[in-house]
């Protein structure tokens, strides 16, 4: 557990504190939560109870009723479970701008020390460079997001190729169970009436009532929460692993798990997937090798990458890739679409219209059509950077996937992340390109562009 923490300001325990405190910002789950367990130690050797704090507000970047929407479905799955656990729960729902946005601070004032998950990007690691010096108690951050501990690894990798057989290495200590949840005092403590009751037939009321952008709406293929996550597991595992490794760049074959929106937003952890797809795999006599390669080192290969980069720029490229598209950045393109016409779906592809138009309904695109989703917008947009910056927009404000490690990590590797140099070309130069003739050649194009237009 100990290489999982990191303890980020040096106040001392508040020796009068009432409880512990987890904040629990991405990691939006109960079980198989390392966060959650070590707050529980903190409070069982203090003879403390234990608090779960949760807030949704409106001012992240790209607040929506499709983000909103998802989040809310969790929340009373969440609060039974705490409830039977004997942990105190506060949900907070920061409606409009000029609400107050001092709830943590002030479940803080009577904690002894808080917890809260380690994450490389978007609000938490904002939250975790500035919120440990207003406080008067010891922060703690703890990994719970990745299965071996994103810290465990002391530079950035180069590739998938150079963190694997690191992470084989030490794998076997770090594939099992989380700590159970056993808390030695129900939560029993009065407080200030903070907490936002949600049930699910009032969700749409309360994202009608924040002040969030209601232009994009709930996903129509994905809901949100650990249930739901659980049960889309359970399918994948008894419908799709055995087709995974020979079908899972075929979407017409809906080989592939659907998880990640539920390992974003934490409803679901790496571990416990991995756990149930290994030990499904074994009972069975499958392979799972295929899903677990891109479950842990595909995806801890992102998590090491944001652990190490600042800001997502072409920058951030390695060498080769910032020389090959400075040398091609003003090349000629054949056709070059507007931010306008890339949300809206309106190129002269049909394929990458699809794409987009899943994206839109759903909030998600299949990986391997992703793929050809970027690399298109390289091709048509008037320079490298434009081009990055659409892409980050797009899948910032639609993708329930979004604003993530893996996200962020598969945007760049369309120009050439984590990939090697191919044939020089104009545009791309020697970073991969994928042509729409190459996916009619290897997936069958006609039955998703079907598919899409009945979802959308």
């Amino acid at each position: 557990m100990q290489d999982r923490v990191r303890r980020l300001n040096d106040a001392p325990f508040r020796e009068d504190g009432r409880y512990v405190l987890y904040w629990a910002q991405m990691n939006r789950r109960v079980d198989s939560n390392h966060a959650l367990a070590y707050a529980t130690d903190l409070a069982n050797q203090r003879n403390l109870p234990l608090l779960f704090y949760e807030g949704l507000t409106c001012t992240y970047p790209y607040a929506s009723d499709r983000l909103h929407t998802f989040v809310l479905e969790g929340v009373p799955h969440t609060a039974r479970r705490l409830e039977r656990l004997g942990i105190g729960y506060v949900f907070h729902l920061r409606k409009k701008r000029s609400d107050p946005n001092d709830v943590l601070y002030r479940l803080a004032d009577q904690a002894g020390a808080m917890v809260t998950d380690d994450y490389p990007v978007f609000i938490a690691r904002c939250h975790n460079s500035r919120v440990p010096a207003k406080l008067k108690i010891p922060y703690f951050a703890v990994d719970s997001s990745c299965i071996v501990p994103m810290r465990h690894f002391e530079k950035r990798e180069y590739g998938a190729y150079t963190i694997r057989p690191k992470i084989k290495k030490v794998l076997v200590d770090h594939l099992k169970p989380a700590p159970p949840i056993r808390v030695k005092r129900r939560f029993d403590v009065r407080l200030p009436k903070l907490c936002t009751n949600v049930v699910e037939a009032g969700i749409p009321k309360l994202v009608a009532s924040c002040e969030i952008d209601h232009t994009v709406l709930p996903s129509q293929a994905y809901r949100g929460g650990a249930q739901e996550g659980q049960r889309r597991l359970r399918r994948f595992l008894r419908g799709r692993l055995r087709r995974y490794a020979n079908d899972h760049n075929e979407p017409s074959a809906q080989a592939t798990s659907g998880l990640s929106p539920y390992l974003h937003f934490g409803h679901l952890s790496s571990l416990e997937v991995a756990m149930a797809a290994k030990d499904y795999a074994d009972e069975h006599k499958l392979m799972a090798d295929d899903f677990l390669e891109e479950l842990i080192v595909r995806r801890e290969l992102a998590f090491n990458f944001a652990c190490f980069v600042q800001n997502f720029t072409l920058d951030c490229l390695p060498g080769w890739v910032q020389q090959t598209l400075a040398k091609h950045d003003q090349d000629p393109r054949d056709r070059i679409y507007s931010r306008d016409e890339f949300e809206q779906a309106r190129t002269h592809d049909p394929l990458w219209n699809a794409a987009q138009k899943e994206l839109l309904a759903s909030g998600k695109i299949h990986g391997y059509y992703r793929m050809y989703w970027g690399k298109k917008i390289i091709e048509w947009s008037p320079n490298h950077a434009e081009a990055l910056d659409t892409m980050l927009y797009l899948n910032d404000r639609f993708a329930l996937d979004g604003r993530d490690p893996s996200g962020y990590t598969n945007i760049l590797w369309c120009f050439g992340l984590h990939d090697r140099p191919w044939g020089e070309r104009p545009v791309f130069g020697t970073i991969r390109y994928m042509s729409y003739d190459g996916m009619r050649r290897k997936t069958d194009v006609d039955s998703y562009i079907r598919a899409i237009e009945r979802l959308a």
